[in-house]
């Protein structure tokens, strides 16, 4: 059967490049079925951003991404806006680990003003290395992830956490972490989500899953909130990686082809999560943050 009519087609995490694919990535999206992006932003030169002009930069050229795959392949995409936490593993080294953290800090508080004027929806990615580092650069990640769940905090909107795989303890010390800034655990969402666990072992925290096949059957009929994504990185170097952009679409397809049951849980990943988590509802035309 097909999609169901009026639903919205979401993928809640994926990069787009200039050097990449850029607009076309989004018509193939498009063509398969999908409506809704939400981009996040990346570093689209060879250096990591040193200053905040650099990152302004890089932020508006996420804004612009989002705005032509609107205007040229009929897809809504939400701005996901922060300085990449990993930019920190070379950043310490060279500004030292203050000069760093100021950097970071700026530039979140850049994101936080792009969010009260409507150009970006949520920070992101912000967080942690997913690899071993050192002392001192992950020290400073914890600083600035703390202080990322504060500006979230005083503009009102989720956070999308980069980490390596986390267990139910590192959870449950994300949401705490989040709360002590006042930020609601439901407004945490934790990308690059691998793993099923049951929504105690998550206190809180959304999980973004990695739309693979078996994921997606695990994960379909849990309760609101959590999200699919591809994490698509529209990087010529790695094509297709870590997931097509094109995925989202197809799974729906082939969730829409079984039971009943399955075809109305199509609406906790698309629209129910998004209304829990941001506050608003994708529409198919003309879709906006309200």
């Amino acid at each position: 059967m097909p999609i169901p009519a009026g639903l919205p087609v979401v993928d809640h995490h994926c990069h787009l490049s200039p050097a990449g694919e850029g607009v076309a990535a989004a018509r193939r999206f498009r063509a398969a079925g999908g409506t809704h992006l939400f981009l996040a932003t990346q570093n689209y030169d060879a250096t990591v951003p040193r200053t905040l002009e650099a990152y302004e930069r890089q932020f508006t050229t996420t804004e612009a991404l989002a705005r032509r795959v609107r205007e040229d392949a009929g897809v809504i995409a939400y701005p996901v806006l922060a300085p990449y936490p990993i930019d920190l593993v070379d950043a310490v080294p060279e500004l030292g680990a203050e000069g760093a953290k100021d950097l970071h800090r700026a530039a979140l508080e850049l994101a936080g003003r792009w969010v009260r004027e409507r150009r970006a929806v949520a920070l992101g990615e912000v967080g942690l290395p997913h690899f071993s580092a050192a002392e001192e650069v992950t020290r400073v990640a914890h600083e600035v992830l703390d202080f990322a769940f504060s500006v979230a905090h005083d503009v009102g909107c989720p956070v999308v956490v980069h980490a390596a795989e986390l267990g139910p303890a590192e959870l449950e010390d994300l949401a705490a972490r989040a709360r002590r800034a006042g930020l609601p655990s439901e407004r945490v969402v934790k990308h690059y989500f691998r793993t099923h666990l049951a929504a105690p072992d998550r206190h809180g925290v959304v999980p973004s899953y990695l739309a693979e096949r078996g994921l997606v059957r695990d994960v379909r009929r849990d309760a609101a909130p959590w999200f699919f994504e591809t994490d698509f990185l529209d990087d010529p170097r790695r094509p297709g990686a870590v997931l097509d952009i094109a995925t989202i679409p197809r799974r729906a397809r082939a969730i829409a082809d079984g039971s009943e049951d399955d075809r109305d849980a199509l609406w906790i990943p698309f629209v129910e999560s998004v209304e829990r988590v941001y506050g608003w509802r994708p529409e198919i035309v003309g879709a906006t943050p309200a």
